[in-house]
């Protein structure tokens, strides 16, 4: 069986060598990491993963967080981050949290019940153990797609507000002044959507109604084609819609469809994440770009940083955002 001692001989460097390359430290010469990987490829040598941990006294396992069922926008961000995470060496424990405080109790008992060297949280939990535990025990955290004021956290988002401000004002370019809104109930960055949803009324000078903005349970596409249906059972008037998320958008087009409404013939309607099937929905829909690449690369190598750094401070990053205009949308008639 092929060695680290095999790889050293073979690479013409000590054991310490090999052992900085295999644990992705930076404090070895190209010419000798080159030979150190050449030399790896050519055995076929596989890292003892337990006795790497032993003598690194890391566990070279990140735990993620996400919700029980999670969404179209969060499925592609996980995906994201997990290749990262393998090409970083770490291997990967998944912790699912449902929405209520028993699922998030019990997701905080499994991930003690394990050594992980960091933790990247998808799913924003509102449970305070969980901050406090993590804070207690100085384990590297990183918040992906979301920050919490007074938690000790690296995070990683965008600016909800501005980019919900930035949405709606376009559908009031267009010269629409009837604009409806489906929000949620949960999660602080529906609040922050609907604040800038109220921003860009209140700057157009337009008076914000209660009765034009429907809340989803869940941000799936049947809670949106429901929030729409409650809209139009109100009997409240609207040219536009501006959706929380994409899935709402959606399942709120569908809705439309069903009431023998078109898009954008009779209402126009914009979204938010630009998940993979809003440029394939009919029609194509316009929506807000969150920088889900960048996002996952990011969160990957801050918590990298974290657990490799003896004096790694958390930090709050907003990555820029963009507008994406697509078929769903038209100047009102």
């Amino acid at each position: 069986m092929i060695s680290i001692k095999d790889i050293a001989k073979l690479a013409g460097v000590s054991v310490s060598t090999v052992s900085r390359v295999l644990n992705h430290q930076d404090n070895v010469k190209a010419d000798k990491r080159e030979r150190i990987l050449s030399a790896i490829k050519q055995t076929g040598y596989v890292p003892n993963r337990a006795a790497r941990d032993m003598v690194s006294k890391h566990t070279s396992t990140v735990g993620i967080v996400m919700p029980g069922m999670f969404n179209m926008f969060q499925r592609q961000l996980f995906s994201i981050v997990e290749h990262h995470l393998e090409q970083f060496g770490y291997h990967t424990s998944f912790y699912f949290a449902s929405t209520d405080e028993e699922g998030e109790l019990a997701c905080l008992k499994r991930l003690k019940a394990d050594r992980l060297d960091g933790i990247i949280i998808l799913h924003e939990v509102a449970l305070p153990e969980f901050q406090h535990y993590l804070e207690e025990n100085k384990i590297p955290t990183v918040l992906a797609t979301f920050e919490r004021d007074g938690w000790k956290a690296t995070s990683i988002h965008i600016s909800e507000d501005e980019a919900a401000l930035q949405a709606v004002s376009y559908l009031i370019k267009l010269g629409h002044r009837d604009i409806a809104c489906i929000g949620g109930t949960k999660y602080s960055f529906s609040s922050q959507r609907l604040e800038g949803y109220r921003k860009a009324l209140e700057q157009a000078g337009i008076p914000y109604d209660a009765s034009k903005v429907a809340f989803a349970d869940v941000y799936n596409m049947e809670g949106g084609a429901k929030a729409l249906s409650r809209l139009l059972d109100s009997n409240t008037s609207f040219t536009a819609l501006f959706a929380i998320t994409d899935e709402l958008a959606l399942g709120s087009i569908r809705g439309l469809a069903d009431h023998n409404l078109s898009v954008p013939g009779d209402v126009s309607v914009v979204g938010f994440d630009n998940i993979e099937l809003s440029s394939f929905s009919v029609p194509r829909l316009t929506t807000i770009c969150q920088p889900l690449v960048e996002m996952g690369q990011m969160a990957v190598a801050l918590l990298h940083s974290l657990i490799t750094s003896k004096n790694g401070l958390p930090v709050s990053i907003a990555l820029p955002f963009t507008f994406v205009q697509r078929d769903s949308t038209a100047q009102r008639k």
